[in-house]
């Protein structure tokens, strides 16, 4: 018996219900979309970390709605009205996949950005507002949404390469490796530094706002990991018994990714006084003229 065979038998491929892919993508779609309206809305939110966290919500929002398209998709294809190797199907196929992979890049660069902004306004609290001004927030969202967009392309028309996909595997952990970096370094020069940056009197919300990030990453990283390692197997072992056993666990990956968009805004209403005060002000009034 061959290895594929006893796979199967011994390792069945897990199930998930489809109801609960739709659950998740469209609570996830809804929560991601208040964050984007909430950040534009409220005149208070219009600063460089408010802007990274709405991009991050702005690429969650596509990582759920792709997803649940993507689902609808299969049930179609599923009783008949879809052909799963169509031409037209295949090419929608690509730009959802293109979607996710931009999805998934932009989440990385809006952590990233996110960090580099808590840095400055820990360590360079006086000069903050002098170096992270709003022109260059947008410049930087410009580039990280061109370049994600341009990378994601090139990722799915290339994917079957083992060399695009050795690039994305090693973009996960060289960004997660920096990343992690950056936390220990930041968080160990706040210790040094606590006294001094005690007297700053934006330092509890930058020490907060450096902690919810960290919540976030760590969030990130439990979501995602397991796909990655699902990547890993398929280039290094794809016919070992052993490794088609993990590989049997896709369906659940998918929905750990799709839970990550369903976390975040949950972290952020948990730890923004502003956020909470911004949703409750968004979903009790029916006069938004009138709240603000």
């Amino acid at each position: 018996m061959n290895a594929t065979s006893v796979n199967q038998t011994d390792c069945p491929e897990v199930r998930v219900p489809v109801p609960l892919f739709f659950t998740i993508g469209v609570v996830s779609l809804a929560e991601n979309l208040l964050v984007v309206v909430a950040v534009i809305w409220n005149r208070n939110l219009h600063s460089p970390m408010y802007a990274f966290i709405c991009s991050l919500a702005a690429f969650n929002t596509i990582a759920s709605l792709t997803k649940t398209w993507e689902t609808l998709m299969i049930v179609l294809a599923d009783v008949g009205q879809l052909e799963k190797k169509g031409p037209s199907e295949i090419k929608l196929d690509d730009v959802v996949d293109s979607l996710m992979c931009m999805s998934f890049i932009g989440s990385f660069f809006s952590f990233l950005a996110i960090a580099v902004d808590r840095y400055i306004t820990i360590f360079y609290a006086l000069r903050y507002h002098n170096i992270m001004t709003m022109w260059r927030t947008r410049v930087i969202l410009g580039v990280i949404w061109t370049t994600c967009g341009v990378s994601a392309v090139l990722m799915v028309r290339f994917f079957h390469s083992k060399f695009i996909m050795i690039c994305f595997i090693v973009l996960f952990v060289v960004s997660l490796a920096m990343i992690c970096f950056f936390y220990v370094y930041m968080f160990m020069l706040a210790r040094i530094h606590a006294r001094k940056i005690a007297a700053l009197p934006t330092s509890g919300r930058s020490m907060r706002g450096a902690l919810t990030l960290t919540i976030l990453f760590g969030a990130f990283v439990v979501c995602w990991a397991p796909f990655f390692l699902h990547l890993i197997i398929i280039m290094v072992c794809p016919m070992n018994p052993y490794c088609e056993c993990y590989r049997s666990l896709f369906q659940l990956h998918v929905v750990l990714l799709m839970s990550h968009a369903l976390i975040d805004p949950v972290i952020y209403a948990f730890r923004s006084a502003e956020l909470r005060h911004t949703f409750r002000k968004m979903l009790l009034c029916s006069d938004w003229r009138r709240c603000s």
